[in-house]
């Protein structure tokens, strides 16, 4: 998977990968206002099966869709993009970018030492 998603279609992936499966109509209840047509969260939702990222089944006259791409994969993905094109593939620049910029503070820099540490323990 190396497919990159419009805004748009993100917001649709958030809330199917938060409720699993769903139906245009739900979907749509779960936009913030002002709710955009049915029409056009349903040519999004055909775009994302297109890239493979949904697929449905049927159910009564209409679909339900479901994720076939996890939300881990795809944030993973678009992490190591991110690295890769901003940061020169560094995992260590792009965090001294974050501190430098984000003003970090000291317990959220502890946590990550606390998680880096962890994980160097586990392998």
């Amino acid at each position: 998977m190396d497919k990159q998603l419009t805004k748009a279609e993100e917001q649709l992936m958030q809330i199917l990968w938060d409720l699993q499966e769903a139906a245009v109509k739900e979907i749509i209840e779960k936009l913030p206002e002002p709710k955009p047509a049915y029409n056009t969260v349903s040519t999004i939702i055909r775009i994302l099966e297109a890239k493979q990222f949904v697929s449905h089944k049927a159910k009564g006259r209409g679909y339900i869709y479901f994720p076939l791409v996890q939300k881990t994969d795809y944030t993973n993905q678009s992490l190591h993009k991110l690295v890769n094109g901003y940061f020169e593939g560094s995992f260590k620049n792009m965090v001294s970018f974050f501190v430098k910029k984000n003003n970090v503070d000291l317990k959220e820099l502890e946590t990550i030492l606390d998680l880096i540490n962890n994980k160097e323990i586990k392998k």
